[in-house]
């Protein structure tokens, strides 16, 4: 009799948890009539410019691979379109093009990160930042923001964690899941912070396009850390252009090095057809993104709305397209709410334990579904909570 054979995965891969927010898709997936405001996805396609762009560079046979860093003149555009949040980089040597905002932080955590090197990930935030300190062979170290401030960073909250120690800091503003944003006075303690403890800042600002209180503000901007931050942002959000998968990194010339050095042996280079859509979206697609943002803020006003009519708390949200709402009076369990409105009403939420510490007893819900959509899952919420 043969022995069992032994898993060849290896403790790494054995370790990684699934994603919590795909076992509610897998429930959803099962049922009809189901409204999901739980995917981070635009409802919207992306510009019918960018679109077209894409197109025709197919119909010219453009279909070769370009320099390991990206197409120069998408570079260049790159860029330039940072300015408007008052950044400066290099084309040449200061700036990625990678596959997704993903494969950016990926690998920045593979460049930067040793075996046993400590990495702070303020929680809750959105879910592949942990699992990629941990490929990279570091620790995550929790963070929990908290609700009565917003959760916005504070530098009592890295101290009170341990941060000190860390040689690198997640951040993520706007914020998936919560929505929050951070000013320049706040974006300043961290900075002081991340000086104070010699502390390289990984700034993932993908929803910097959607922010609706005020413009954008990076924290590579602030007094010695644009030597100390890397970037991340790119199309999917505010372009609508989730499935072409492209992002950019922006960063020292050391680092971007360091990443490209990665990123030529594993990626080789990002999608040829999405780099010319990206071409096209950032030289004439601003006004398609200006409309996108007031539909999305006239959705987002909505719903905070009714949440707190509702009287599930919903502090508000001031960016990405989140809200980050309470559970009702009577339900402390967010999973076990979220499982039972699913069921019950057909309406599809992520509990926001998913995102880690202090997202319990919250629900992620975003509102890049139509206004319809939103409607409606609103009415069934109403009705069971109501009911239960």
């Amino acid at each position: 009799m043969s022995e069992e054979l032994t898993s060849p995965l290896s403790k790494r891969a054995r370790q990684t948890p699934p994603s919590g927010i795909r076992r509610f898709f897998e429930l959803a997936e099962e049922m009809d009539d189901l409204v999901s405001l739980g995917v981070g996805e635009p409802d919207f396609s992306a510009p019918w410019a960018a679109r077209t762009a894409a197109i025709d560079s197919l119909e010219r046979g453009r279909t070769s691979y370009t320099a390991n860093r990206g197409r120069r003149d998408l570079r260049e555009q790159i860029a330039e379109h940072v300015t408007r949040y008052d950044l400066e980089y290099d084309s040449d040597e200061e700036v990625i093009v990678t596959t997704g905002a993903s494969e950016g932080v990926d690998l920045a955590m593979r460049a930067l990160v040793d075996p046993g090197d400590v990495v702070a990930v303020p929680e809750p935030t959105y879910i592949s930042y942990s699992p990629t300190v941990t490929f990279a062979g570091g620790d995550p170290l929790p963070v929990e923001t908290r609700a009565e401030n917003d959760f916005v960073l504070t530098y009592e909250d890295l101290e009170r964690a341990g941060a000190a120690e860390a040689s690198a800091l997640v951040l993520c503003y706007p914020n998936n899941p919560t929505g929050a944003v951070m000013t320049r006075d706040e974006l300043a303690e961290v900075a002081e912070f991340a000086r104070e403890h010699d502390i390289f800042v990984l700034s993932d600002e993908i929803y910097a396009s959607l922010r609706y209180d005020d413009d954008h503000v990076s924290i590579a901007t602030l007094p010695g850390m644009r030597e100390r931050t890397v970037i991340f942002n790119g199309f999917s959000k505010a372009y609508a252009m989730t499935g072409l998968r492209l992002g950019y990194a922006l960063g020292p010339p050391t680092v971007i090095d360091g990443m490209n050095r990665i990123h030529q042996y594993t990626m080789l280079s990002s999608p040829t057809t999405a780099q010319f859509a990206a071409i096209e979206a950032l030289e004439s697609c601003d006004d398609a993104v200006a409309e996108m943002r007031q539909a999305f803020n006239r959705r987002r006003q909505f719903v905070i709305s009714r949440f707190n009519e509702l009287g599930m708390d919903c502090f508000e949200a001031k960016g990405a397209f989140y809200v980050f709402p309470q559970c009702p009076p009577g339900w402390e369990n967010d999973e076990e709410f979220a499982e039972a409105l699913i069921r019950e009403e057909r309406v599809a939420l992520v509990p926001g334990r998913v995102f880690g510490s202090g997202g319990e007893g919250h629900l992620r819900v975003s509102y890049a579904s139509g206004m319809r959509d939103l409607k409606t899952a609103l009415g069934r919420i109403e009705s069971f909570v109501g009911s239960s």
